[in-house]
């Protein structure tokens, strides 16, 4: 890997984690749209670099949580069987979609996640909708739980933009324990998915017909996943001194772009 390609990865990494901690989302919503855009990689490749890279940002962020006595156990062990079944088929339905199709959608998910940091500017702090006590019922932990795992699986992302707002909204957790329980099943569902995405990748070409490898994606991750784990630990900590409004201001015009861009719309 030339130098200068192993700079920015880092850079990458620091960055995406740093954001991910600030803001309470993974880092691969960062480093996917930066992977396929700005330095031209397939977007099954960067799915499946992503996919490792989660994989170390959520076992950092379990650690602070537990830590915190924030993790909410019995919602983990009601959403884990899901999250795991869900994410091996969103694996599989995403190698089943065409590279460029894969981005659009991508595209469009990131759509989500901007009206979703809108909406966050305007709340006050993450409480639940009411003061109701959580309902975490089989039911309604359980779909969350698949939910986040297949949409993992497709997008390759970590699942914490899906679940975080629907422990909140559905099961009434506040918001530290739905970072936290997202956080723990996303340790486990990450393994899975990463493992899965990464042995079928050679199913793949790049846009020059080249068949893609397990090789660039481990080189990836290793280059993005030491500094993302720093970054995450950092923003974590920033998100109690930094003012989290204009943060937040800044990660909603980033993914604005990379929407657009995926998109096809600038």
């Amino acid at each position: 890997m030339p130098l200068v390609e192993l700079i920015l990865l880092l850079v990458l990494g620091l960055f995406a984690g740093a954001i991910g901690g600030l803001v309470g989302v993974g880092g691969s919503i960062v480093i996917i749209p930066i992977l396929t855009l700005l330095m031209s990689r397939d977007q099954h490749l960067s799915q499946a670099a992503a996919m490792i890279v989660n994989v170390f940002v959520a076992a950092s962020a379990l650690l602070r949580h537990h830590q915190a006595l924030a993790v909410r156990w019995d919602v983990v062990a009601r959403m884990l069987p899901f999250g795991l079944l869900f994410i091996i088929i969103g694996v599989e339905a995403s190698n089943q979609i065409d590279g460029e199709i894969l981005k659009k959608i991508y595209g469009g998910f990131l759509l989500y996640v901007i009206v979703f940091n809108v909406t966050k500017l305007f709340q006050d702090g993450g409480r639940p909708p009411d003061a109701a006590r959580p309902r975490i019922g089989w039911g309604r932990v359980g779909f969350i739980g698949g939910l986040m795992g297949l949409v993992a699986g497709l997008l390759g992302i970590g699942g914490g933009p899906i679940a975080m707002p629907l422990l909140q909204r559905v099961c009434n957790l506040p918001l530290r324990q739905a970072i936290a329980a997202s956080s723990a099943v996303m340790c486990l569902t990450s393994i899975v998915g990463a493992v899965r995405k990464n042995a079928t990748l050679a199913e793949h070409m790049d846009a020059a017909g080249n068949t893609l490898g397990l090789q660039d994606s481990l080189l990836i991750a290793a280059a993005l996943a030491p500094t993302a784990v720093v970054g995450a630990l950092i923003g974590a900590g920033l998100t109690h001194t930094l003012p989290l409004r204009w943060v937040r201001v800044a990660f909603i015009l980033l993914m604005t772009w990379a929407s657009a861009s995926m998109l096809g719309l600038v």
